[in-house]
């Protein structure tokens, strides 16, 4: 393999394609909302409100790497989001992570410069980028750093599951509506959930290199039944919001992703009880019952 071809793979690695897929399934939710509120969608809005989710999510993800070298040393490869041996002396240099996150947020300005000039951009979709921005760019760099201060976990997850799909229906609409807070409250529970099963595998390596995640900070029992009344907390979000006027194809397509739930809170059960634990299954159930939840309801807005 030849040198270019192999920073191309590491690059990608670092990129974690499969959350930049997640973010664009999420964005795609706020539009679907929009239009099953009548309001046609504005492409050119899209593409570009699109286009700085991703450069946002490229610049957290290169900062992680910057910012945490240390991060895939010891930790289990379990998941869509390892990314052992993509940097440091076997793959890209450190400082070169640090720069393609710059060129990724130079990106973003520009994106947002060009909106500025070529559109008339509501003002409440500029502040919801703005706390983006602010959760996105403040996760691994200090003197912040979200990622080892115990607040990370629900940070991701208010930003991915809730801000995300918000701003692209406030960049379409220019205001906000009770049919967003419905759809992404069960969300924002589930991406939290997965959050604590991602972190479960590495609990002693954080421990070791003193990462101060929620999982450490609390200890790995409590956070786990976090984990569980995370996802029943979904569950009941789900109901109530039935009774309020969440569509019903909405809410009947959400709970097809039901008996992934109860595999998750099972699978939690059992580790905490002592069991051979099944990192694979835990880590990637927990991200396929997001995934599949946030695609679910967006089917089910679109059928509408």
């Amino acid at each position: 393999m030849s040198l270019n071809a192999k920073h191309v793979r590491l690059f990608l690695k670092l990129s974690r394609p499969l959350f930049l897929l997640g973010g664009a399934l999420l964005y795609s939710l706020g539009a679907a909302i929009a239009s099953f509120l009548g309001k046609p969608l504005d492409l050119y809005l899209y593409l570009f409100g699109q286009g700085l989710v991703t450069s946002l999510q490229l610049t957290t993800h290169f900062l992680l790497a910057y910012y945490q070298p240390r991060l895939d040393e010891e930790d289990q490869p379990v998941s869509f989001s390892n990314t052992r041996g993509a940097y440091g002396h076997a793959g890209l240099p450190r400082q070169a992570t640090f720069y393609i996150a710059i060129a990724f947020l130079v990106l973003a300005a520009t994106l947002v410069s060009i909106l500025l000039v070529g559109r008339q951009v509501p003002l409440l979709a500029w502040f919801i980028l703005l706390f983006i921005f602010l959760g996105t760019f403040f996760y691994n760099t200090p003197p912040i750093s979200l990622y080892t201060s115990g607040y990370g976990e629900l940070t991701t997850s208010l930003v991915m599951a809730g801000l995300i799909p918000t701003f692209c229906f406030a960049l379409q609409t220019g205001e906000l509506h009770r049919l967003l807070l419905m759809t992404t409250t069960p969300l924002v529970a589930l991406h939290f959930a997965t959050m604590i099963a991602l972190e479960l595998p590495n609990y002693a390596s954080n421990i070791k290199w003193d990462k101060r995640t929620l999982m450490v900070r609390l200890g790995w029992a409590t956070t786990m039944r976090l984990h569980d009344l995370a996802i029943l907390f979904a569950i009941v979000s789900f109901t109530v919001a039935f009774f309020n006027g969440l569509p019903r194809r909405v809410t009947i397509s959400a709970l097809i992703a039901l008996p992934l739930a109860a595999a998750q809170i099972w699978q939690m059960d059992r580790i905490r009880r002592g069991y051979p634990a099944r990192w694979g299954t835990l880590t990637n159930g927990a991200l396929g019952l997001f995934g599949l939840t946030a695609y679910l309801e967006l089917i089910g807005y679109l059928l509408s």
